[in-house]
């Protein structure tokens, strides 16, 4: 029962004794509460309850880390390193546009990837869509990198 885009997202209070309270549904919730409703699609930020802050970042955050504890481990140790290395670099300020697109084209992809399975379910395995996605992926990144650092990541060319 995912919220339409043009619904307000819910608003879930953080309150200093760290309980988060869903106001759409007027009940208390779990970091795992939180985690299925990001599942579903629904919309909603966290904002601390004395402050008014948005917090929605640094809850995301942890329901990642919890995930990551339980051994559902989606992020390589290299590629957390680089995102750590980004952090007050120059390029820092276009990795959460790129990851952000990347992202974007990346489910994209899995869309079209998962309709090609079920059309050729019983036939040819598809190999051909996952190297055209990577290199749509890569196509994306090396754009990037060359816009904003002026480095050609293939020749390593200013």
């Amino acid at each position: 029962m995912a919220k339409t885009k043009t619904d307000k997202p819910t608003v879930v209070k953080k309150y200093a004794n760290r309980r988060l309270y869903d106001t759409g549904r007027s009940s208390y919730v779990t970091l795992e509460d939180l985690c299925d409703m990001v599942k579903e699609g629904y919309d909603f930020v966290v904002v601390d309850a004395k402050s008014g802050e948005d917090i929605t970042r640094s809850v995301l955050t942890q329901i990642i880390m919890e995930q990551e504890s339980k051994g559902e481990n989606l992020l390589p140790i290299n590629f957390l390193k680089d995102i750590i290395g980004y952090y007050g670099d120059n390029i820092g300020g276009v990795i959460p546009n790129y990851l952000e697109q990347t992202m974007e084209v990346f489910k994209a992809n899995q869309e079209q990837f998962q309709d090609q399975l079920n059309k050729s379910f019983g036939g040819v395995f598809p190999f051909g869509a996952f190297e055209e996605m990577n290199k749509i992926n890569m196509d994306i990144f090396q754009r990037t990198m060359k816009t904003f650092t002026g480095i050609d990541i293939v020749g390593g060319k200013k």
